[in-house]
C-alpha cells in the first residue's frame, strides 16, 4: 500500500518509485520466464508478434527491445497485475474500476541496447480523461549505466509536447529543441530487482541507451480508469474490430472493477499521432521511422 506522502508526491510530480513492489518469489519466476523468453528467441531471425528484435540480434547472441504483451505471453504476468501489491497501488491511484492499456517487457540489450527516445505516453493514445498511468516493474537492478527511465517532474501538468517530426509525421518523440522541454530537470530512477517506477500518462520521459554488459529488463504495465475511452485517430486497434468485439476485448483487459459505460469527459490537452510515421510495430519503430531526433547524442 501507499502512504498518503507517497500519493501526495506522484500526484504533484508525476512520477513515483515504489520499493518491493512484488513478492520475491513472484519476482524470481517472472525474473525465469523472461530469461526463457530470452532463449526462445535465438531461433527468431525477424521480429513478430511476440519478439521485438535490437541490431545485431542472432542466435549466438540474443538482442531484444522488447517481449510483446507479456500478459498474453505467459499467464503469470496476468496473475500478478491483477493480485498482487500492484493491483492495490493501481486501486489507490485510478480507482476502483482500472483497465490494463498494454503491457510490455523491455529487455534492452546489453552494450548499446536502444535508446527510447523523450516522449509522453498521452501523445501515443489519447482518452477521454488523463487518469492513467504506466507501472514500470524491475525484474533486474536497474543502475546509472543500463539506460534507466528518466522523468521530468511536473511535466504531468504542462503541454503535450509536438511529437511530430520535421518530415511531417507522427514520430514518437518530443523535439529536444522544444523550450517546454527542459531537460535539466530531468530525474533518473534507479533500484533494485522488485522496485517499480510509476508514472502519469502525460509525464515526459526517455531512457538512453544500455551502455552495461546485460540486459536491462523492465516490465511495464500500462493502466487506466475504467471510465477513461480512447478517443478516435489515437494509435488503438479497438477501433478495427467489430462492436462485440470491442467489448469482448475490453473485458479482457479489467484489471479492477468493472468498465464504465459513461466515458468521463475531461479538458485535457490532446494532439492526435497523426499522420502515422512509416513503421508503427512498436515504439522503436515509430521513433526510427518516423525521423526522432535523439536528446542523447
Amino acid at each position: 500500500m501507499l502512504s498518503r506522502e507517497q500519493i501526495e508526491f506522484y500526484n504533484e510530480n508525476g512520477y513515483l518509485l515504489v520499493e518491493n513492489a512484488v513478492s520475491p518469489e513472484e519476482l524470481a519466476k517472472m525474473h525465469q520466464i523472461t530469461l526463457d523468453f530470452i532463449e526462445k528467441s535465438r531461433n527468431v531471425t525477424e521480429s513478430d508478434e511476440v519478439f521485438d528484435l535490437d541490431k545485431g540480434h542472432s542466435a549466438e547472441n540474443p538482442r531484444l527491445t522488447r517481449i510483446k504483451l507479456p500478459h498474453k505471453q505467459d499467464p503469470y504476468f496476468w496473475q500478478v497485475l491483477t493480485q498482487s501489491r500492484i493491483t492495490e497501488i493501481l486501486r489507490q491511484l485510478l480507482g476502483d474500476s482500472v483497465l490494463l492499456q498494454t503491457s510490455k517487457l523491455n529487455t534492452k540489450a546489453p552494450d548499446g541496447g536502444a535508446a527510447v527516445e523523450w516522449h509522453q505516453d498521452w501523445a501515443f493514445y489519447p482518452h477521454t480523461n488523463d487518469d492513467m498511468l504506466a507501472c514500470g516493474l524491475f525484474l533486474e537492478d536497474v543502475t546509472e549505466e543500463n539506460g534507466p527511465l528518466q522523468v521530468i517532474p511536473g511535466s504531468h501538468k504542462g503541454p503535450v509536447l509536438d511529437h511530430n517530426s520535421a518530415q511531417g509525421v507522427f514520430c514518437g518523440a518530443a523535439d529536444p529543441d522544444d523550450p517546454d522541454f527542459d531537460i535539466d530537470k530531468a530525474v533518473t530512477l534507479c533500484g533494485k530487482a522488485g522496485s517499480m517506477t510509476i508514472h502519469h500518462v502525460r509525464t515526459l520521459h526517455g531512457s538512453a541507451p544500455n551502455r552495461s554488459d546485460r540486459a536491462r529488463m523492465i516490465l511495464f504495465y500500462e493502466c487506466g480508469a475504467g471510465d477513461a475511452w480512447p478517443l478516435m485517430g489515437a494509435g488503438n486497434y479497438l477501433q478495427r474490430l467489430p462492436q462485440g468485439e470491442q467489448w469482448a476485448d475490453v473485458m479482457d483487459r479489467v484489471i479492477i472493477g468493472e468498465p464504465a459505460l459513461q466515458p468521463r469527459m475531461e479538458a485535457v490537452p490532446v494532439r492526435l499521432p497523426l499522420p502515422p510515421s512509416p513503421d508503427i510495430g512498436s515504439i522503436f519503430k515509430v521513433q526510427e521511422s518516423g525521423g526522432a531526433k535523439s536528446a542523447f547524442g
